[in-house]
């Protein structure tokens, strides 16, 4: 039985969703740990402990595979800036909980650029191959920066390239992300390989709307336009909220409410205590008068997930950069159409005119059309939302946690 060390430094893949550091890489860390037991390979799961409250050891992900907080520097919270310095005691906890168990493992697997810090270490002392996965690329966030403080830091943009000589296999997402490594960090090509995000489409599927629309407590005569994901600038939400500010009611809906639904940060916490991205938001949403037409819900667990999915209109991702976009694959494998900036992964994962809709990203009036287009047409957004069912079955766990596995017995033959 093979058994692979999988590393989440930065954030455990059972944490709530929509917080600043939580998001498509917790789902695809969980789901595909999950789908790998179900193949019959053990895996244990090592991120940093952030609450001392939390049991060390969960066995949360099935068949036998585990998640192990490892303390290294304080267990709380701490910024991106600050965890840099506790990946020598995180890799130190990892070998200290090996050799108390008896562990030995075929591969490492890392993900993000710190755990593939952490990777490099251990791959040196236990001499096993590294895996790894970056998720998004220093180089393309800092491209799309639009504040100082946006920047990535020399740091990571110096670890990444390090992690891409040591490691033994990359895998990108999509063509575009291995384009961006060849091109951008001058990569090797042979040790990219690409394995897109998979989707569990026994948790996401098409829910009745009328019933997804009793639980979320939303009217049968109200449409609803949907953002799921991380509050920050990079993601593109004043452009969403701009462009339903250009909405004319009577023409789309004939005067019926349209929603803009907001799941992710914290809404609600004082002002002082609030991001900048979300008192922005705030503000402008207030600045162009949409009241009670935007609702900033905060955090969400996934189980009600597919629910605000399929009780949607349209799912609408206006993001600046996205290496692949998961919150699209779970819309459209709840059949819910999606329009997209035409950036990264989303222009390979939404089809335009197909499953969704391309725009180019900070275009608030294309975005507007094209939402129109969908509110407006009844029998479009039925048509493109079973076609976007039909294309995420393509991306089922049980397809691509096969290809994960024939990556690894490149390494570890049966």
């Amino acid at each position: 039985m093979l058994r692979i060390a999988m590393l989440s430094y930065h954030t455990c893949p059972l944490a709530t969703l929509g917080g600043k550091d939580t998001g498509g890489m917790n789902v695809y860390v969980r789901d595909l740990t999950r789908s790998l037991g179900s193949l019959g390979i053990h895996v244990d799961v090592f991120t940093r402990s952030q609450d001392e409250h939390v049991p060390h050891i969960l066995h949360d992900l099935g068949f036998g595979n585990r998640v192990v907080h490892i303390k290294a520097g304080p267990e709380v919270p701490v910024t991106k800036e600050e965890l840099i310095n506790y990946i020598p005691e995180f890799v130190e906890g990892i070998r200290s909980f090996v050799t108390e168990k008896g562990l030995q493992y075929d591969l490492l697997h890392s993900h993000y650029w710190m755990s593939g810090l952490a990777g490099i270490s251990l791959k040196d002392a236990w001499k096993v191959p590294l895996v790894h996965m970056f998720h998004t690329l220093g180089e393309m966030k800092n491209r799309v920066a639009r504040r100082p403080e946006e920047l990535e830091g020399q740091q990571r943009l110096e670890a990444e390239r390090e992690i891409l000589k040591s490691a033994d296999k990359i895998v990108a997402a999509t063509l575009a992300e291995r384009a961006q490594l060849q091109w951008i960090y001058k990569a090797d090509i042979g040790k990219i390989v690409i394995i897109p995000p998979g989707v569990d489409l026994s948790h996401f599927y098409p829910i009745p709307v009328d019933e997804a629309r009793a639980f979320i407590g939303i009217g049968s005569g109200e449409q609803m336009v949907l953002f799921v994901g991380r509050i920050e600038p990079l993601k593109g939400v004043d452009t969403l909220i701009q462009a339903m500010s250009c909405i004319n009611f009577e023409e789309v809906s004939s005067g019926k409410p349209i929603l803009l639904t907001i799941i992710g940060g914290d809404p609600d916490v004082d002002p002082e205590d609030m991001t900048l991205e979300m008192s922005r938001l705030q503000k402008l949403s207030n600045d162009l008068y949409l009241g009670k037409m935007i609702i900033f819900l905060g955090k969400r667990g996934q189980d009600t997930l597919p629910y605000y999915y399929s009780a949607a209109d349209a799912v609408v991702m206006p993001s600046h950069y996205e290496s692949f976009g998961m919150v699209a694959l779970e819309a459209m494998a709840c059949g819910t159409p999606v329009i997209a900036s035409q950036v990264g992964g989303l222009a390979f994962l939404v089809q335009d005119g197909v499953t969704g809709y391309h725009v180019p990203d900070d275009d608030p009036i294309e975005l507007c059309d094209k939402l129109k287009l969908i509110l407006s047409d009844h029998e479009l957004r039925r048509t493109l939302g079973s076609q976007a069912k039909n294309h995420a079955q393509e991306y089922s766990w049980e397809k691509i946690a096969e290809q994960v596995v024939r990556l690894y017995r490149e390494f570890v033959p049966v």
